[in-house]
């Protein structure tokens, strides 16, 4: 018998982008092109360590527009071209699961962050709820 799901401990955002899904994948999966869009607006990105298959890890530091350094390391779980990428966010710690589904001309992409129980999730829905908009407007504008 699976275990039902706890929406509580969830974060999911969504956006429809004009572009295909091998492309949005590519924007994800090469360093170069993910370093121009990541994050919140107004922060930029260095990464120390982009190792991008099952079980490789992502370690980069996030420059808040307030001069703060974020460190962040991730670690892939799964990762199926241009349709789903799971990492591990390590501090905090939560899953991010990346689904890319075709929507007509575009790719209807879905980020569902699973926290370890409703109460964290909470704690960070302020924060993530509108830095996952500003990252979805920040991949739209390079993707144009």
């Amino acid at each position: 018998m699976s275990q039902p799901q706890d929406y509580a401990s969830e974060i999911i955002s969504t956006r429809i982008f004009d572009a295909s899904r091998d492309r949005i994948f590519d924007a994800f999966s090469d360093p170069q092109q993910l370093a121009h869009w990541w994050g919140p607006k107004s922060f930029t990105s260095t990464f120390d360590e982009f190792d991008f298959r099952p079980g490789g890890d992502w370690k980069f530091t996030m420059h808040g527009p307030d001069g703060k350094d974020y460190a962040n390391h991730t670690r892939f779980i799964e990762i199926a071209p241009s349709e789903r990428i799971v990492y591990e966010h390590v501090a905090p710690h939560f899953r991010m699961t990346i689904t890319l589904a075709d929507a007509g001309t575009g790719t209807h992409m879905t980020w569902c962050m699973r926290f370890e129980n409703a109460e964290i999730c909470e704690r960070f829905k302020p924060i993530c709820v509108p830095s996952n908009e500003e990252n979805f407007d920040r991949l739209a504008a390079f993707l144009s």
